[in-house]
Order: structure tokens, then sequence, then C-alpha cells
């Protein structure tokens, strides 16, 4: 144990306060092994202990209890969230199979941090004591000190090892400190108490500089870190992401509140052209007229620290939500006739490569950052770092125009599986830099964290000038049941060794159809479309059509973007996380832009559906609302020579077909067994005959972990003869 740390007689452990505000987040392939245990152990502590520090600045216990913001949970709740954590997912990861408080690890376990703006909770809890949460803090730490000291440790430390997890915790808790300190920046002042180092703030502030716009150079860029990247890192990390920034310009400063101010006075809350949609409803809603930081008093706007209300610190950097730099942004543009807006991820990476130092080896904080300066943000000029730019690193966040996804390579850690995922839904922007309270891997260099866009943190921004971005689409995870489903039956593992069969299908319809030719081709009833894929190997061109608009956006994303997520069912609420890309299949990307996938209704095809040398109707027609309206239509659209292959297991249904529109599946006039195939045979007479055997091909359905379908579809093939 540090030699700045002594045992507290309710066994809890106390350090000194200089040996609790710098700190380093750990390199975790260097070193000794047992040296690098007692690094580890030394952080734990004074990660818990500092957090707890935190909570010191409440005046009693009633101030844990109140809603200092209706979208998240008392601090009561924080209070015992991170302790909580540890235990979880120790279990989770099963190297302990131990529990402290089950009650409190599952009422403490989950946040509401990721409401929308106007989503108010008011739902009623059964809180904890803060004795309660502190007795159990207690026995956390204890166990998890007894856990760091006796369990295994190689080097390098990987995701797989125990002290990953710990690290997981130690992070996860540095994470709430900053958070946290938010929530306690919006309780009422009543409801606080002076802190021996949180009351610490900046002491300087004057008049603001002018903010002036200075050259970024460009070039290429590779964001992303890889699994052998030497710090502990969070899922959204690590994967890599190739793009190329051209040069342009970026603010020497971040906006101060002064400059900030000219938009206020501006009318620039009350005029809805500057706002986003999403921005202007944000406005609306909680009529807004200026940052929620700044407290008007007779008149004039004072701000408000963490802990107390001060003269406006007219030099120090705003604090605002995206929506609010944004409308800025565009203000700015109007005013100044220049592209100005927000940066990139990648923009901010081009100048952030101006300085080379990382919180992990830098001997004093180059800026505003890490708690190695002040307890509060202080002027935009006085951290000066490389060309003339203040703040590329600390003091506020800074928002950037990115909407956050994976990269290239992104897979969720199995025991921290919903760390990035709900956030891959284009409604979170990455914000870069850190700010004063960022510490561990908040203050590192790749750390990419990422808030809804209303969302408040010590956050500001740096405009640059810059020519407007496209629009882009994040690739978000599918999370409808059927969809899902479909695109792991068509995309996914294969289950109970039967092979896939949209391509069992294709490779028939292939081989048998040879002495055809191979030009046009018709995927119907396309679903998620991997037939569709396979046959245009082969067919100069393919139209998949599907009834169904959400199936075939599956292959359409595919095949735009190269890539598509979805979550498949284990069990309950809980879901596994999976990705296919187009590089994973041999010969799609080179073959994509010869398949056109529409929403049809294979009943009532348009007339330019038409002449087609192969038609494929897997597991069509027993769905159809009329299968003899389309065998009767099908007929017309297929060349003399040209196939029509059709699968089903015939599970006639009157949910989907009439009775009298079944094709087979019944007793006939005559007494006997009137088969679909006997249906099929007699509806495409005389154009069509039977070319072969039909066979049966199996296929498997996944719904969860543990039920499946397997089933038996009957193939045929139809020669189009006359």
């Amino acid at each position: 144990m540090s030699p700045d740390a002594v045992h507290h007689q309710d066994n809890s452990i106390i350090l000194s306060d200089s040996n609790l505000l710098k700190t380093h987040t750990i390199i975790l392939d260097q070193g000794d092994p047992e040296e690098k245990r007692q690094e580890i152990l030394d952080y734990f502590h004074k990660t818990f202990s500092l957090y707890e520090t935190l909570f010191e600045c409440l005046k009693d216990d009633n101030a844990f209890y109140a809603r200092a913001n209706s979208l998240r949970h008392p601090l009561i709740f924080y209070y015992g969230h991170t302790a909580v954590f540890f235990i979880n997912k120790l279990n989770v990861a099963k190297f302990i199979d131990t529990r402290i408080d089950a009650t409190l690890e599952s009422t403490l376990a989950i946040g509401v941090d990721e409401m929308s703006w106007d989503d108010l909770n008011e739902n009623n809890y059964d809180w904890p004591t803060p004795k309660k949460v502190k007795a159990y803090r207690d026995k956390v730490r204890t166990l998890v000190d007894h856990f760091i000291r006796s369990c295994e440790i190689t080097l390098p430390i990987k995701q797989t090892d125990p002290l990953w997890v710990i690290m997981m915790g130690i992070e996860h808790e540095r994470i709430h400190l900053e958070t946290s300190a938010v929530l306690v920046r919006e309780l009422p002042l009543d409801q606080l108490r002076p802190h021996r180092f949180w009351s610490k703030i900046c002491q300087s502030s004057g008049i603001a500089p002018e903010n002036d716009l200075l050259p970024v150079s460009g070039g290429k860029l590779t964001l992303g870190k890889g699994q052998s990247n030497k710090h502990f890192g969070w899922d959204n990390e690590y994967g890599s992401y190739e793009t190329k920034v051209e040069d342009f310009k970026a603010s020497k400063y971040l906006v101060s509140n002064q400059e900030y101010f000219d938009f206020v006075k501006d009318n620039g809350y009350a005029r809805e052209n500057f706002w986003t949609e999403e921005g202007w409803k944000w406005v609306s809603y909680r009529k807004a007229e200026a940052p929620v930081y700044w407290v008007k008093h007779s008149g004039e706007y004072k701000y408000r620290t963490m802990l107390e209300v001060i003269p406006m610190p007219w030099d120090w950097p705003v604090d605002i939500n995206y929506l609010e730099a944004k409308a800025f942004c565009n203000w700015k543009s109007k005013k100044t006739g220049r592209s100005i807006r927000l940066p990139t991820e990648a923009e901010w990476y081009q100048l952030r490569a101006l300085e080379p130092k990382d919180q992990s080896t830098w001997n004093s904080a180059p800026g505003n950052i890490n708690l190695e300066q002040d307890m509060s943000p202080c002027p935009v000029n006085k951290n000066e770092f490389a060309q003339g730019f203040f703040d590329i690193i600390g003091n506020v966040w800074q928002w950037t125009e990115t909407a956050i996804d994976g990269y290239e390579g992104f897979a969720v850690h199995p025991i921290y599986d919903d760390f990035s995922t709900p956030t891959f839904d284009g409604k979170h922007n990455v914000f870069k830099g850190g700010c004063w309270i960022s510490t561990g891997n908040y203050a590192l260099k790749d750390s990419r964290y990422a808030f809804r866009r209303h969302f408040f943190q010590y956050s500001g921004l740096r405009y640059v000038e810059a020519p407007e971005l496209p629009t882009t689409e994040v690739n978000m995870y599918e999370t409808d049941d059927i969809v899902a489903q479909y695109i792991e039956f068509h995309y996914g593992e294969e289950y109970f060794n039967v092979p896939n069969f949209p391509v069992v299908c294709a490779k028939i319809c292939i081989e048998n159809t040879k002495q055809a030719r191979r030009e046009r081709a018709l995927d119907l009833g396309c679903a998620t479309g991997r037939a569709s894929f396979e046959l245009a190997k082969t067919y100069d061109h393919v139209d998949a059509i599907d009834f169904s608009a959400r199936l075939i956006q599956a292959p359409s994303a595919l095949q735009q973007k190269g890539t598509q997520r979805y979550t498949i069912h284990d069990e309950g609420e809980l879901v596994s996380y999976k990705e296919i890309s187009l590089d994973d299949f041999d010969g799609y990307t080179h073959i994509k832009n010869k398949i056109d996938f529409m929403q049809g209704d294979a009943c009532n095809l348009p007339s330019k559906y038409k002449d087609y040398d192969l038609v494929f109707a897997g597991n069509l027609i027993d769905r159809l609302y009329d299968p003899k309206k389309f065998i009767t239509s099908i007929k017309d659209r297929i060349r003399s020579g040209g196939y029509l292959i059709l699968t089903s297991p015939y599970t006639w249904l009157e949910e989907f077909t009439e009775r009298n529109n079944w094709l087979g599946g019944f007793k006939a006039n005559t007494g006997e067994n009137y088969t679909t195939l006997d249906g099929l045979g007699d509806a495409l007479a005389p154009e069509f005959e039977l070319a072969s055997q039909p066979v049966d091909v199996p296929f498997v359905i996944r719904e969860t972990k543990r039920k499946y379908q397997h089933t038996l579809a009957e193939l045929s093939i139809w020669k189009k003869i006359s």
C-alpha cells in the first residue's frame, strides 16, 4: 500500500489529499508484474477515495436525495453505483462468486443517463441511506483490495485478464467522478458546502481575448487503436478508420463567455433559423435564453461553478451543450460570411497532433486537465500549445460534428456489452480534449466519449472554418426481432451443421440452369438478400424484391455502407451484438452494384420487371395473399428457356392466404390428396415443365440462444418451354 495511505478505525482507507489529485492511468504492458500489481492497487485506492471526496460537498443527507437533474437519479445512486460496478462485473466475468449486498447491487446498478431532454423520470425508488452506502463501499474496497493482491497477473494485461476488469471499474469510477461533479453543480447552493480542494477554483479572470482563426494542415490519418495498445480502453476506441482531412482553420481559443455573449445579445436563443430542428425544440421546451450556468442577478449575468456563484469570468470558456454550440456556429457563419462549424473528430485529431504528450507519461499536464491546475475552468488564454493555439486539450470538452460510431473491427467487450452500443444511434456526438476534471482514460488522446446533444458536461467549443459536411448516417444496430433473425439466418452462423439456406438455394439455381442465359435474375421475396448476392456472382443483373421495406433495408445498408449491425436475442432481455461486412463474403464487394433492392408486391409487380432468365422465389408462395395470381403473372416475366425455381415448406395458413387460394395441401374433388407440387404443375402448365425431381433443403432459424426452427423446404425447378 502507498505510504500516504492509512487505515481508519472503520476499516476504510484514507489517503492524503496531496496523493489523490495528480494521477496517471496505468501502462499495462511494461514493468515488473508485482510492481504493476502494486501500481494498480494504489491507483484503485486513490480513485476510490477521490470519488468519495466529491460527496463531502453535500451539506447533509437530504442533499443525497435531491433531483439535481430531472433526467438523472439523485446523487445517492451515483455514490454507490461505482462500487456496485466492481462487484457486478467481477461476478459477470466469473472471477468471483461473491455478493456483498444483492439488493444494493441491483438497485444501484443501472442509471438513467441517456434519456431524451423531455423524458421526465418521476419513478420512486427506495434509496438506501448514505451511511449504508458508505458501509457498502468500505466492504467493496476491502474485497477489491484483496482481489488485486491475490489474483493472477502477467504482462501485458489483456482484456481477458482479472486486472483488466479492475481497470474497467477504476476508469468507470473516474467517468462518474466527472459526471457526478456536473450533478453537484446543478444542486441548489443551500444543499452544498465548501470543500478543502473542490473549492479551489481559478482566481483569475478578466477581459476575454479576441478570437482568431489559425491554419491547420490536413493529411491522411488512421483513427482507432489496436488490441496491443498499452492503456486500458473502452470498446469503441479499438478498430481503425482511415480518412483524409483537408487543410482547415481553427479558432485560436476556445469560445469564451464573452464571445458567446455576442450571440446571446443578438437574440440568438429566439431566432429559429440558427438552430437545428432538434435544437429549436429543446430551446422551446427549456425556454432557454442563455447558457444554463449563467445566473441572472439584478439584470447581470453571474457564473455558477460547482460550489458557488461568482462574478462572470468573461475570459473563461463557455459551458454549453452541442445544440447551443451548433447554433452559435450557424450564427457565426451568418455574421462573418464564412463557413464556420464545429470540427469533426478527425479534424480534432489533426489539431491534437500538435501536442506530442499524453497523460500516462507527462510529468505535468500541458493544460487545465487531470486535476493538475484549477478546480474549475480558467481563462482561455492561459494555456498555450503549439503554433499559437490554446487549450488543445483541457479546460472544457470540445464538441464535434461527429455522431459516434464504431470503427471498422469494433467489437463489444463481453463484460460491459452495453457501454457503447446504445450510443450508436445517430443521437450522440463525440466530444474531445477533456476538461479540468478529466482524469484516467478520460484524459488520454485515444479516449472516445459521446453524449446526447442536449447533455451538459464541462463542455464548450472550438470552431473551424471548413467546407460544409455531407449528411452522414450512423450504422445503427438492427433490433427488430424478425429483421435481426433474417439477417442472422442469411449471413450469420450455421446451426446444427445445417448449411446456409440461401447460399445452398443459389448454388442449386446456378448449377441447374447452365443451359439458360445468365443476363437477368429476379430474387422475389429476397428478405435480407443473401441469395441475391450469390446470384449476382453469376448473373449480369439481379432485381431483389421483398414486400417488407424493413427487411430490404438491411441488404441495402450492407450494399451501400459495407457493414450491417444487428442484435440477436439470447434470453429474456439479453442480446448479443453482431456485425457483418461485405468483405467477409467472397466477391460481394465487386458485385454489389449488380443488385437493385426494391420493395414490391409479388402478386402485383410493375410491368418493368420482365425478361428474366431466372426467377427465384424462396419460401414465398405460402405467404402470399393470392398465390394463384402470382403464378399466373410470373409466367410472362420469364424468357423462353428461362427458369422459375421455388422453395417452400408449404405451411398454408389462412392468416396469410385464404383457403380457396391455396395451391395444394388439401383433398381434391376426387377425394385424393392434392399436394402443392400438384397445384404448381397444373398452374404452370403448359408453359412450364418440371425440370428435375424436387429436393428437400433444410434450414434453421435462430429465435433465441436455445430456441430454433428446423424446417424442410421443397425446392422445385420449372423450365419455360414455350
